[in-house]
C-alpha cells in the first residue's frame, strides 16, 4: 500500500530485454566494443579540426559540435546499458530523471544542428561569392548557441511534463533506458494533452529542421547539375554525401519513434530504435565523415605521422 501511494518510485526496474536473455550477453560485447570505438572517432574529429589550420572552417566547426554531441549522447545512455546488462537492472529515480534531461537535450540539439549543417553546405555550394561573408565566425557561434539553447529548452520543457505524470506506483520500464515515450507509455491516469504535447513539439524538431534539410539539397542538387566539369560537380556531392547519409541514419529512427503517439509503440520497438540512434549513430558518424572526405583523412593521416615521429 505504501509503495501504490507514491507518485513516483525511488527506482525504475529497467526490463530490456528479459524476454530474450540469450540477447543480452552479445549486446554487451558489441556495446564494449562500440562505445571506445565511437569515443575515439568523435575524439580524432574534434582533435584533427583544431589541430589542422586547413580545417578551420563553418564545416568543421559545426562537424566538431556533431562529434561532441556524439559523445555526450552515446554517453547518456551506454554506460547505464552496460550496467544494466551486467549486473542489476535497476536505475534510481533521479538517475533516470537526469538520462533523461540529458539524453534529450543532446537529441534534439543534434536535430537542429544537422539542420545548420545543410543550410552551410547550401551557402557554400548555391552562394560561394558570399560564403565567407554569410558564414563568418560571429554567425556561426550564434546558430551553434542557438541551436544548443532550444535543445535544452525542449528537453526540459517536456522531460519535466513527462515526470510529472502519476506512476501509480509502477516502476517497471520495458526499455533499456528511460525516455519520454516509454514513461508516458507507463503513466496512469490521463496523458493524451502529454501524447499530444510530445506529438507536436517533435513535429517541429523533426519534420521541420528536415524539411528545410531536404529544400536546402533540393536547391543544391539543382546548382551542381549546372556544373559542367565532372570534378567540380565530384566534388560538390563529396562534400554533401557523408551529411545526407547521418541526416537519414538520425531522423529515420527517430521520426519511426516520436511523430507516432506512445499508446501504438510496439513492444520492442524504443529498445531497438534507442540501440540505433544512441549507439550505432554516434558510431558510424566519425567513419562516414573520414571515409569519404580526403580533407579529414589527410589531417588524419598527419596527426598520427606527428604522435609516431615524436615517439
Amino acid at each position: 500500500m505504501d509503495l501504490i501511494n507514491k507518485s513516483h518510485p525511488e527506482e525504475f526496474f529497467l526490463l530490456g530485454f528479459a524476454d530474450r536473455p540469450w540477447l543480452e550477453l552479445p549486446l554487451f560485447i558489441i556495446l564494449l566494443i562500440t562505445y571506445p570505438m565511437a569515443m575515439m572517432g568523435n575524439i580524432a574529429i574534434i582533435l584533427v579540426s583544431k589541430l589542422d589550420p586547413r580545417l578551420h572552417s563553418p564545416m568543421y566547426f559545426f562537424l566538431t559540435n556533431l562529434s561532441f554531441l556524439d559523445m555526450c549522447y552515446t554517453t547518456s545512455t551506454v554506460p547505464q546499458m552496460l550496467f544494466n546488462l551486467g549486473t542489476s537492472k535497476t536505475i534510481s529515480y533521479m538517475g533516470c530523471a537526469f538520462q533523461l534531461y540529458f539524453f534529450h537535450i543532446m537529441g534534439g540539439t543534434e536535430c537542429l544542428l544537422l539542420a545548420v549543417m545543410s543550410f552551410d553546405r547550401y551557402v557554400a555550394i548555391c552562394k560561394p561569392l558570399h560564403y565567407t561573408l554569410i558564414m563568418n565566425r560571429h554567425i556561426c557561434v550564434l546558430l551553434v548557441a542557438t541551436v544548443w539553447l532550444s535543445g535544452m529548452t525542449y528537453a526540459v520543457s517536456e522531460a519535466t511534463l513527462t515526470l510529472q505524470l502519476p506512476l501509480c506506483g509502477r516502476n517497471t520500464l520495458d526499455h533499456l533506458l528511460c525516455e519520454i515515450p516509454v514513461l508516458i507509455k507507463t503513466a496512469c491516469g490521463a496523458k493524451v494533452a502529454n501524447e499530444l504535447t510530445l506529438s507536436v513539439i517533435c513535429f517541429f524538431l523533426l519534420a521541420v529542421p528536415l524539411c528545410l534539410i531536404l529544400v536546402s539539397y533540393a536547391c543544391i542538387g539543382h546548382t551542381v547539375f549546372k556544373i559542367k566539369s565532372l570534378g567540380g560537380r565530384r566534388k560538390a556531392f563529396g562534400t554533401c554525401s557523408s551529411h545526407l547519409i547521418v541526416v537519414f541514419l538520425f531522423y529515420g529512427p527517430a521520426i519511426s519513434m516520436y511523430l507516432q503517439p506512445p499508446s501504438s509503440i510496439s513492444r520492442d520497438q524504443p529498445k531497438f530504435m534507442a540501440l540505433f540512434y544512441g549507439v550505432v549513430t554516434p558510431t558510424l558518424n566519425p567513419f562516414i565523415y573520414t571515409l569519404r572526405n580526403k580533407d579529414v583523412k589527410g589531417a588524419l593521416g598527419n596527426l598520427m605521422r606527428s604522435i609516431f615521429t615524436s615517439k
